[in-house]
């Protein structure tokens, strides 16, 4: 007489290849649509061009090799990528709470003119320190410009999109102020600026590239910002805050704490961009700062679904159709704000896929799940 009678675990536990394709499922959703989404911006930017007598091919091309084609483009590339994403983070970390904060610009502004100045405070003391300090002033400016941004929004019901958007506004007027008043170099007249940073203030290069360690320090942020909220508690209470904050309340978790501490990260993070920007790239605090990493964040953030180790791709393909604008400028003999018409073309894109999700019964993890 044979045992037809099921073994427990068989019972009790699905068969695994089912829930692989679950697994796979529900992860292609967030891959698929941001890529469809970009392709479709591309598509609508190049009937753009064909309407202003433009060859979409040959922006392909020249986007190609002025972003991708050669080490040069690469690591020209890289460089731009590194502020984008600290900025990404800045919008990431808050809208795992179902917050839209986009006013990174002004955390990255105030940090690079907080390093400045201490940069140029501490004078000729050991790097370590120098940098050490600078690092610290650009975290500490940036993170409170943008926790207060979380403050106003739970204390006081100020939506954040609006107030963070606004406090960019006033942090770049803030930086004008300080650069061309107290914090001025006299020897900067047609350009102001503060003073320029000694070379214990200086970030170098990574051993065989052109692009500076803050990359380095961009990866390794992205790593740890995953792990927060993937492995730890604050990240899990992040997610719940996020999804219901009455259920999160109901809980007893700490929703308050948790908004402005994430925001307060998140501004630290752009923050450290912008003494990046000052400490590798330009030496000194100017008008320069304000050049518009904090918005294309956003897009950055939005193409990754918020995930922080899909900015650093994201990132780097932003950032090079970024470093492609010069040689587009100069072969097509279009503007140099084309690339921004095309960041503004693949937003609303993206902001339209949005409404695609769940909508795809292949991505319904249930549906795999019940597979034979």
């Amino acid at each position: 007489m044979t045992d037809i009678a099921a073994p427990a675990s068989a019972v009790l536990s699905p068969p695994r290849a089912p829930l692989a394709l679950a697994w796979l499922a529900r992860r292609a959703e967030g891959v698929v649509i941001p890529l469809g989404a970009l392709l479709a911006g591309m598509a609508l930017f190049s009937v753009f061009l064909l309407l202003l007598g433009k060859s979409p091919s040959t922006f392909l091309e020249l986007m190609w090799r002025g972003g991708f084609g050669s080490w040069f483009s690469i690591q020209n590339a890289l460089l731009r990528a590194t502020p984008l994403i600290f900025a990404a983070l800045c919008v990431a970390l808050p809208a795992r709470l179902g917050l839209t904060v986009i006013g990174g610009e002004g955390a990255i502004v105030l940090g690079g003119v907080a390093a400045a100045a201490f940069g140029h405070w501490l004078g000729n003391a050991p790097s370590v320190i120098v940098l050490a300090a600078m690092a610290a002033a650009g975290m500490v400016a940036g993170g409170l410009w943008i926790g207060a941004v979380g403050a106003l929004r739970h204390y006081r019901a100020v939506n954040e999109t609006i107030s963070s958007l606004l406090m960019a506004y006033i942090a770049i007027a803030l930086m004008n102020h300080l650069v061309e008043g107290p914090l001025r170099d006299p020897a900067s007249l047609n350009k102001p600026s503060t003073h320029p940073l000694t070379e214990a203030a200086r970030v170098g290069p990574i051993p065989g590239m052109d692009v500076h360690w803050g990359l380095v320090v961009a990866l390794l942020a992205c790593v740890a910002c995953w792990l927060l909220i993937e492995k730890t508690r604050w990240g899990f209470a992040a997610r719940v805050a996020g999804g219901n904050v009455r259920a999160a309340q109901i809980q007893g978790l700490a929703v308050g704490p948790l908004i402005v501490g994430f925001c307060a990260l998140s501004g630290a993070l752009a923050g450290l961009a912008g003494m990046f920007e000052v400490a590798a790239v330009q030496g000194s605090a100017n008008a320069s700062l304000a050049a518009g990493y904090g918005y294309a964040g956003i897009l950055v953030a939005f193409l990754a679904r918020q995930n922080p180790l899909g900015v650093v791709p994201v990132a780097f393909l932003l950032g090079g159709i970024a470093a492609a604008g010069g040689l587009i400028q100069r072969r097509m003999g279009l503007p140099d704000a084309t690339i921004l018409v095309l960041q503004g073309m693949l937003f609303i894109v993206v902001l339209m896929s949005e409404t695609l999700y769940g909508r795809f019964k292949c991505f319904d993890p249930d549906r795999w799940k019940r597979a034979p």
